[in-house]
């Protein structure tokens, strides 16, 4: 599968997708990963290795977490190098109060998103891709 370059195919075919459970923001000073944690996400910063995580592995760990988030996939296969895809979500979401944390991917974008606010992301975000078809 080719990755999609032109926006308004991206934003014609988000395709967002709910992934269960409860995910969190977590650091690690050291930078040392804890034994039983399977992050979904790392990013090594020089404060720290920040971790996102089920927020029942962060606990079972004894980690200090932050942000307790739903987690959206949009299932449209987007190119690295593609132009404003991550900007239009953010608006869209923008506009409906949500907060987004996004991550990419090689073959997805992925946002993280206020727990209880994660059916109404959905919704927003399925609402732009019907937008952008009809256009």
């Amino acid at each position: 599968m080719t990755a999609e370059r032109d926006l308004r195919v991206l934003l014609s075919d988000l395709s967002p997708e709910r992934r269960p459970g409860r995910y969190v923001y977590a650091t690690v000073p050291d930078g040392t990963l804890p034994g039983g944690v399977a992050p979904v996400v790392t990013v090594r910063e020089s404060e720290g290795l920040t971790l996102v995580l089920l927020e029942a592995e962060a606990a079972a760990a004894g980690l200090t977490y932050t942000y307790v988030a739903g987690w959206i996939t949009l299932r449209v296969h987007s190119a690295l190098e593609a132009v404003g895809l991550t900007a239009a979500v953010s608006l869209a979401l923008t506009d409906a109060g949500i907060s987004c944390n996004v991550v990419a991917g090689f073959h997805h974008d992925h946002l993280f998103v206020p727990y209880e606010r994660v059916d109404d992301a959905v919704a927003v975000l399925e609402r732009l891709a019907a937008e952008s078809r009809t256009g």
